[in-house]
């Protein structure tokens, strides 16, 4: 187990990276012709799709850099890159280029398919940058009871994104666009000092001579 503060580190970080209130606008177009319990539906199927993406990254996400013989350092600094461009993004009040293309979403609002799992959960949600965040936050010990307490919080904020999408309506009224697009910036900010960090640690781990003792 790592100290508490480090895991109140990962909520904030994870939670702001798999922030839901970006995909608030897509959602509503999205499921515009839909009634209230087929939106609900969807935001639940969502959420459960965003929360098991999160959780193969905490079990499998360290096996899957072994098999690709990608050292932890290399990953940090590349996925601390990814959540800066993103927290760009973000602090712009633009949905992260990174997670989805405007055809994607016309597709999607065009198709009979499922939207549920893609685009929404899937990379809207829960994309590279967010996958990323969690291997990262998993990685930090291989100790069961952590990863069983990084289970736990993906979990919680699986929930918090149920929340949010079921009442989407609800807080598009009252916040509006503005509204939105503030609580946007805040996590973009709060983002982008994270992605400081990551890639502050994989480079101390490539070049240890940078650590002042």
């Amino acid at each position: 187990m790592l100290p508490i503060g480090e895991y109140i580190q990962a909520i904030i970080g994870i939670m702001a990276i798999f922030s839901p209130f970006a995909a608030i606008p897509i959602f509503i177009s999205l499921t515009s012709s839909c009634s209230e319990k087929e939106r609900n539906s969807t935001a639940k199927t969502a959420a459960i799709a965003a929360g098991i993406a999160g959780l193969v990254s905490v079990w499998i996400g360290q096996y899957i850099l072994i098999f690709f013989s990608i050292s932890i350092a290399a990953f940090k600094i590349a996925g601390g890159i990814l959540l800066l461009l993103m927290s760009i993004n973000m602090l712009n009040a633009e949905v992260p280029k990174v997670k989805n293309t405007k055809s994607e979403l016309e597709e999607a609002k065009n198709s009979s398919k499922e939207i549920a799992v893609v685009p929404l959960a899937i990379p809207l949600i829960a994309g590279p940058g967010a996958i990323s965040t969690i291997i990262i936050y998993s990685e930090k010990s291989n100790h069961i009871s952590h990863l069983i307490m990084m289970s736990l919080i993906i979990i919680g904020i699986g929930f918090y994104i149920w929340g949010a999408l079921r009442m989407s309506n609800y807080i598009n009224k009252r916040l509006g666009i503005t509204g939105i697009n503030i609580i946007s910036r805040i996590m973009g900010l709060l983002l982008a000092a994270i992605s400081i960090e990551f890639i502050i640690s994989g480079l101390s781990m490539v070049f240890p001579f940078l650590i002042q003792k």
